[in-house]
């Protein structure tokens, strides 16, 4: 059933508004860009077209306020959306950032993936010494291995680490390597 039909009582009037539907369309999706919020916000603006018709002083200028009541319906719509704020228009403040966030998630996946292509022996040495902050002693007789081969171990993982990053560097931006103990 035709809205246009229910509220009109002058036929000229209701063939006037017809013709104006595509036009009112194509004006509210190029505001919206949404093919179904376009049609709401058109049916709408037919609504109180037809309901205020009384209100049209000038008949040559239907079209004029007829894109006036689509531009209230619009306004209207996004009032109502008020609660909702815009990210854009707001500085971030916090240093944690999605793109932060990635490039920190991207780096310690790179050194996960470099440590684990170690040999077991020097992959052992390099968490327990790097990671967990064990002295050469403590992993000597956690491994059951002489300080001397821990010593010579970590620096053959440490070299063989920093390798495998350096080429992941040169496919990304600069990995710095840090040592935690």
């Amino acid at each position: 059933m035709n809205p246009i039909n229910l509220f009109s009582k002058s036929k000229e009037f209701k063939q006037q508004l017809e013709l104006l539907r595509p036009r009112l369309y194509r004006l509210a999706f190029s505001w919206t860009q949404d093919p179904t919020l376009s049609d709401d916000l058109t049916q709408e603006a037919l609504i109180k077209a037809l309901k205020n018709s009384t209100q049209l002083r000038d008949p040559e200028k239907l079209a004029s306020w007829s894109f006036g009541i689509l531009h209230n319906c619009y306004r209207d719509y996004f009032r109502k959306l008020k609660h909702l704020e815009n990210v854009d228009d707001h500085t971030l403040v916090d240093e944690q950032q999605p793109e932060t966030d990635y490039e920190h998630y991207s780096i310690t996946e790179a050194v996960r993936n470099a440590v684990n292509r170690l040999p077991e022996n020097q992959r052992q040495i390099i968490t327990l010494v790097d990671l967990e902050g064990c002295s050469y002693n403590e992993v000597s007789q956690i491994l059951e291995i002489p300080t001397g081969t821990v010593m010579s171990r970590l620096c053959r993982a440490r070299k063989a680490l920093a390798q495998k990053l350096l080429r992941y560097s040169d496919k990304h931006e600069a990995v710095t390597i840090r040592r935690i103990k």
